[in-house]
């Protein structure tokens, strides 16, 4: 298969180690192995006795079974692990789609989702999410308009990647009751559930609908993407059984000692989560004093959910010249909104590091010292 550059990927690949500021990360804070297995009584001797050996290919019944509790409908049988989301996504698009089927994919959003997809020759159209007064918005009307007799599936990205805007129930049931009203698939991505910053546990899509498969994985919203452990999640048994033999040509299997403690995290998660999720919150309200003080400069999207958001710079500087320049100049990395694939002057900024305000201190002492922050956008 022939597949074109990850933008975003490479744009990191060419900063994230040497930048010394990152705004832009899209995890929350790791951890230390030892930080870890302190969740967990006894966890260090069982974990220095892990066999190292090959693991089962779906993933051992043990964490497959951490994972089901997440959801209300799953049990252990309709889970497969993967290496990381980016093999969940890899191995559903290549099991589902053929050349000519018509794919519809939330955007912005993470490039496998749409790019796979496009490889394997398929038509994929963009369901926008626009900019509203409030922050992002979506048109349930204009998903319908895209559905045409060779759709084959929709993708969603909820909480969205680099938006932050999250389905609420309602929105997803009559997602939901459009796809099943054709026939079409759903694969939703949900690596940030469990961040959510309104405090309401919005629903898996797995869980709801059975043409629906769902995205997980230990590296966004628990912080631990050095694990490399993500999973699959539905109730098509056929889909499961194909992604298994479709994933004998990928890793065939997960790293043992990454199975071991991807089960103690998930035995602890909820605790990981609320410790996540207090540093987010916490940099939020230097974000919001931060947005507030150069309005004139920015038009800030809270996020709905997750570490990060995706705001605008409201001058006439390309975005990817602006970013390009401060993290040469300064050391600051952001996200410009290029590698989305997304016109306008949108920045991914993300919030679930611990080191964030300093980082925003060296944010605006750029704009100082460019003599930015009393400019204002020409009409």
């Amino acid at each position: 298969m022939k597949i074109n550059d990850f933008r975003l990927e490479v744009y990191f690949g060419e900063h994230e180690f040497s930048a010394p500021y990152l705004l832009g990360q899209s995890d929350c804070e790791a951890m230390t192995v030892r930080e870890l297995l302190s969740y967990e009584s006894d966890s260090e001797k069982a974990f220095m006795d892990s066999w190292l050996g090959y693991t089962e290919v779906a993933g051992s019944d043990e964490l497959r079974t951490q994972i089901a509790q997440l959801y209300s409908q799953m049990n252990s049988d309709e889970i497969i692990v993967h290496s990381g989301a980016q093999e969940a996504i890899f191995n559903f698009m290549n099991v589902l789609l053929n050349k000519g089927d018509h794919v519809i994919t939330m955007f912005p959003t993470y490039q496998s989702l749409f790019e796979v997809a496009n490889a394997i020759g398929c038509q994929v159209s963009q369901w926008n999410l626009r900019q509203g007064n409030k922050g992002w918005v979506l048109d349930l009307e204009e998903l319908e308009a895209l559905v045409t007799p060779q759709t084959k599936l929709i993708c969603i990205n909820t909480p969205n990647n680099p938006t932050g805007y999250t389905l609420t129930d309602e929105e997803s049931a009559r997602i939901i009751e459009i796809a099943r009203a054709h026939n079409i698939y759903i694969f939703s991505d949900e690596v940030y559930k469990g961040l959510e910053l309104d405090g309401i546990k919005r629903s898996w899509i797995a869980d709801q609908y059975e043409k629906a498969v769902t995205l997980g994985v230990m590296s966004k919203a628990y912080g631990l993407p050095g694990l490399r452990i993500g999973w699959i999640a539905t109730k098509d048994q056929e889909m499961i059984e194909s992604m298994m033999k479709y994933k004998h040509y990928t890793t065939i299997c997960n790293s043992a000692t990454s199975e071991y403690l991807a089960t103690v995290a998930l035995k602890n998660g909820q605790r990981i989560l609320n410790r996540n999720l207090e540093i987010i919150k916490h940099n939020l309200e230097a974000s919001d004093e931060f947005f507030e003080k150069y309005s004139n400069l920015f038009t800030y999207n809270k996020p709905m959910c997750g570490p990060i958001a995706f705001h605008k710079l409201n001058l006439e500087i390309p975005i990817r010249q602006f970013c390009d320049t401060m993290v040469k100049e300064q050391g600051v990395l952001l996200l410009p909104a290029d590698m989305y694939f997304f016109e306008g002057n949108y920045f991914r900024m993300g919030y679930g590091r611990k080191n964030f305000k300093e980082n925003l201190k060296h944010f605006e002492n750029y704009l100082i010292k460019k003599e930015m922050t009393d400019k204002v956008i020409k009409d």
